[in-house]
This record gives C-alpha cells, structure tokens and sequence, in this order.
C-alpha cells in the first residue's frame, strides 16, 4: 500500500509519519523532497522560488515510481501544486503542462492523508505573520486540489485531525479496512 501524508509546512505531517512508521514495521518512509534534495546538494531560495518548488515537484513525481511494497510517503506531487498555487509567482507556472504527469504519479498512491492548519495548533513553533500567512493559504489550496479535486487526481483523501493519537488512529482505521 502507497500512502503519502499531504499539508501545509508545520501541520504535523513528519510526526504522524513518524508515528505511523513505529506501528507499522513493514512499511518504509520517504522523506519529503526537500530534505533528500538538501542531502543531495541542491540549494533553496529563502523563500523558495517557483523554480525549487518545480524541482521539487519532479522530484516527488520520481519518488513514487520507484516505491517499495508498503511505503509512506512525507508529501506527494500535490503538496507542491498546492505551494505553487499559493506562490505570488504562481502565473508563471504551466500548470497545464504539470498535470498529466501529476496525475499518472498521484494515482499510483492508494490513499493521501490530508493533515491540515488547526486551531489550536497542534505543533508548537515561532513563526511570523508571514509564515502564518503562507501556511494558511497552502492549506487552503491543498484542501482545495485534494478535497473538490479539480484536477481529477482521483485517489481517496483521508483528513487526520486532532492530536496525534486521533490522526494515527485514522489513519490505522482506514488501513485495516483494505
């Protein structure tokens, strides 16, 4: 079973992961892009530009091609249409040409876990007014691409949320069912 856990940065995305990966010992974890990329040498904008986020999208495209039986996934192709859309230089992005490759990747997963922005927050962090800001509009759009599904990705969506144990359950639930 593929799996890949969706939401906007700080949502508690990595720590259900984590969580997940304890419980579940047959399946293996994929770091998010941006990590594995940062280990490989590649150099981010702060912020990061439509260009990181592009190579970012290609390179979790990549990432579900070549998983494992059993695999979670720390964000999938979704989560950066949903960062591109939020970004201020979203009209320079050929959405148009992305989607067919989204879509063919997207579908070899079996479920995406949406973890969204909760108040209370459910992580604890200094932030700006900024972050918040990007944080809220990334969730957004993400719930958008992944909820009404405008682009046809047609893979179930799961939302986990609530405290950890609530969002390991939810997911543990679904899993049991298949």
């Amino acid at each position: 079973m593929h799996i890949a856990i969706s939401g906007s940065h700080r949502s508690g995305k990595t720590t259900l992961v984590d969580e997940l990966a304890a419980l579940l010992p047959k399946y293996t974890t994929v770091d998010e892009p941006y990590h594995l990329m940062e280990e490989e040498g590649y150099e981010f904008c702060h912020p990061p530009s439509i260009e990181d986020f592009e190579a970012q999208l290609s390179y979790s495209i990549q990432l579900l091609s070549e998983g494992a039986a059993h695999v979670l996934f720390d964000r999938c192709p979704a989560d950066f249409i949903g960062y591109i859309s939020a970004h201020e230089d979203a009209g320079s992005f050929d959405f148009d040409e992305w989607v067919p490759r989204v879509r063919r990747a997207i579908r070899t997963l079996d479920l995406i876990v949406l973890v969204p922005v909760e108040a209370p927050e459910r992580i604890t962090f200094r932030r700006s007014a900024d972050d918040a800001d990007s944080r809220a509009t990334v969730d957004e759009k993400l719930k958008e691409i992944l909820l009404d599904d405008p682009f046809e990705l047609g893979v179930e969506v799961l939302v986990a949320k609530g405290e950890l144990e609530r969002r390991v359950q939810t997911v543990l639930q679904w899993i049991s069912r298949g």
